[in-house]
């Protein structure tokens, strides 16, 4: 399977970085600035699970199309923040027109409606991944704690099909925690669920999840929160099970935690966010099914503010 990855920042450059590092075929589709950066220093990976060092093939968007008609690719890894989407569909276009298919790997679901009017749904798989990582301002792929992992599926049609099937091959290989589901939709809304309530949460109050619970109440804002995100869930069709309920409390309302929603580290350093796709859809959602969601609409506001 010939894997491109888009880009090279933190999401796509680690789980790129560690299939190009067991050997696949993996070629990053990248800005020239970044580049030239990998081109003259490789492509740097500090993690917990282990540091890498790599020279990787790479290619720019215009010269893509060149690349393509030499050797097509598979599958494109996507990994772009929501507000650049449209622009890493005109980038992936030539390879997936050419054939190869959509593994988007971003938060929340807004992006399938746009990946499938543009590419249609056959082409387009199920995803998602769990990790922190940032690119550091020299252009290390930062690892900021131990779970990587990626979850994918078909969306419909045969759930058994053969590139899903490759891609867990290659992840196997890669040594990166892997979970190829039958139920996508579930683990979908499972994660956004959570995320949804987890940014709303820690940007509504400028703070970690530790320091929101050892305030009165703010546990049970933090419950009552999520309790508006599984209601949009359910309204959906895709109830979450109780099991991943639970769990997505218990780390929601943990007392001493550290944990806030990436979102937050992006609005203190003063970059862009991706409020619209996550805390926004939340919400039109929930207004789309007659659910009273005031914690989520407040939210909202601010994180427009």
């Amino acid at each position: 399977m010939r894997v491109l990855v888009l880009g090279a920042g933190g999401t796509g450059g680690y789980f790129g970085g560690r299939l190009a590092q067991s050997g696949a075929d993996v070629t990053f589709l990248l800005r020239p600035a970044r580049a030239a950066q990998l081109a003259q220093g490789g492509l740097r990976i500090r993690s917990p699970l282990g540091d890498a060092d790599l020279d990787v093939a790479h290619v720019t968007a215009e010269a893509l199309p060149a690349r393509v008609k030499r050797a097509p690719f598979d599958l494109a890894l996507l990994s772009c923040k929501a507000y650049d989407l449209d622009s890493a569909i005109d980038a992936i276009a030539p390879a997936v027109e050419a054939g190869a298919a959509v593994l988007p790997i971003l938060n929340g679901l807004r992006h399938y409606a746009a990946l499938d009017a543009r590419f249609g749904a056959d082409r387009v798989v199920g995803g998602l991944c769990f990790i922190s990582v940032a690119k550091d301002g020299d252009g290390a792929i930062r690892h900021l704690g131990r779970p990587a992992s990626i979850t994918f599926g078909e969306r419909g049609g045969d759930v058994d099909s053969p590139r899903t099937r490759a891609f867990e091959a290659l992840c196997a290989r890669a040594g990166i925690d892997h979970l190829r589901s039958p139920r996508i939709a579930r683990e979908l809304w499972s994660k956004y669920s959570f995320l949804a309530a987890l940014a709303a949460g820690t940007c509504l109050m400028r703070a970690g999840v530790g320091d929101i619970v050892a305030g009165e109440g703010g546990g049970a804002f933090m419950a009552a929160l999520h309790d508006e995100c599984l209601a949009v869930a359910a309204a959906e069709g895709e109830p979450v099970p109780d099991a991943a309920a639970a769990t997505a409390r218990d780390t929601l309302t943990q007392a001493g935690s550290p944990l806030q929603a990436s979102m937050l580290r992006d609005l203190q350093a003063g970059h862009a966010v991706e409020g619209e796709h996550i805390v926004g859809d939340m919400l039109h959602r929930a207004r789309a099914h007659g659910i009273d969601a005031p914690l989520l609409a407040t939210a909202w506001v601010h994180l427009q503010a």
